[in-house]
């Protein structure tokens, strides 16, 4: 069927009936809508059915769906095209798309390239070898085999952060700390992984990282075409798993990751024991340190934002280092602790950023 007989809409998101059907085209084509979507492009046939859709969060590509009846017909084109012209005029150009791996050929046609897979995933980007270069470019010492890596989020950097690391840099010769860069938790990723490096720097066999895109989070993880969510779960822990091990400790010789005990999260819980699981036999030694406590209860960093939106400084003291507790007192602090205030008047039970 010619172009012009399909028509375009635009969603910034949709809203009312018109995500109400982009939901159902979805779930007959065994995807399902992500709540994060900022921004989607809906193709209809002449009697204004949709045919094809494709959404955007950020950088991320996803929900994309071609109707059974005009797949071959370069439907897919045409919606990456509108999506990418969306981007780029955010001014996005590194774009992302998590999809299943018989579409994998697909995206590589449109310009997209793998970066990791397995069985139920592949990640692809659309820069030639942007994985590599980022890697490359990440500063490691030399002449140097024990080497450590920490991921984290620092939501914000806590006591319990630091106590981690240090152990952690005790038992190796170098350790790697990378702090998760999106930008979608309460603290912005620039203040994490400045109070990470200003809280580190008495350390001196540390790096701290920015992760870029490439450590993924759980506000990116690429559920949307997943119809159970404990399997959606289980997938994105072991793509973030493939990423970490046959990139990141491959290029900086990493041989042993360190986590702290997670009596609080299920989420993180499951992560943990599934990095185990995937990290047996790959000579990745996984170390988990107790997490650290104070006043009878562990440090965390809900912990701290819950006493921020109480307006318990004194109670904050004995929680973050230094560098934390002079921001958290500061004028952009206490406007992020109004904020955090407001949320919990609205939803009592939210733990804000989680």
């Amino acid at each position: 069927m010619a172009y012009g007989a399909f028509s375009f809409m635009y969603g910034y998101p949709f809203k009312g009936i018109s995500l109400k059907l982009t939901r159902e085209f979805l779930g007959q084509n065994g995807l399902q809508y992500d709540e994060g979507i900022q921004f989607t492009v809906n193709l209809y046939d002449h009697d204004g059915e949709i045919i094809a859709t494709g959404s955007l969060e950020s950088n991320v590509i996803k929900c994309v769906a071609i109707s059974e009846e005009y797949q071959g017909e370069g439907l897919s084109a045409s919606v990456m095209t509108h999506l990418m012209t969306y981007a780029l005029q955010k001014g996005l150009d590194h774009l992302f798309i998590f999809t299943k791996p018989e579409n994998k050929a697909l995206f590589s046609g449109l310009g997209f390239y793998p970066v990791a897979a397995t069985r139920e995933a592949v990640l692809m980007e659309n820069v030639r070898d942007g994985l590599q270069n980022y890697l490359k470019s990440l500063p490691r010492p030399e002449g140097i085999t024990d080497v450590g890596a920490i991921v984290v989020n620092c939501n914000p950097f806590t006591n319990g952060h630091l106590y981690l690391i240090e152990k952690a840099a005790s038992a190796c010769q170098w350790l790697h700390i990378f702090v998760l860069a999106e930008d979608k938790s309460v603290f912005r990723a620039e203040v994490r992984h400045r109070l990470v490096r200003e809280g580190v720097s008495h350390i001196k066999n540390v790096t701290v990282h920015s992760t870029s895109d490439y450590l993924i989070s759980s506000a990116t993880f690429p559920s949307y075409f997943i119809k159970e969510r404990a399997d959606a779960d289980k997938i994105n822990c072991t793509l973030d798993l493939a990423m970490f091990r046959d990139h990141f400790a491959r290029e900086l010789g990493i041989r042993k990751r360190f986590v702290g005990t997670e009596p609080l999260c299920p989420v993180t819980a499951a992560y943990n024991s599934q990095m185990k699981e995937f990290f047996k036999g790959s000579g990745i030694e996984i170390i988990e340190v107790p997490r650290v406590t104070s006043g009878g209860e562990a440090i965390s960093a809900s912990r701290v934002r819950r006493l921020m939106a109480a307006g318990d400084y004194e109670g904050l003291k004995s929680l973050v280092p230094p560098v934390t507790y002079s921001y958290i007192t500061s004028e952009e602090g206490r406007k992020l602790a109004e904020t955090l205030r407001n949320n919990y008047l609205i939803s009592p039970g939210l733990k804000p950023g989680a």
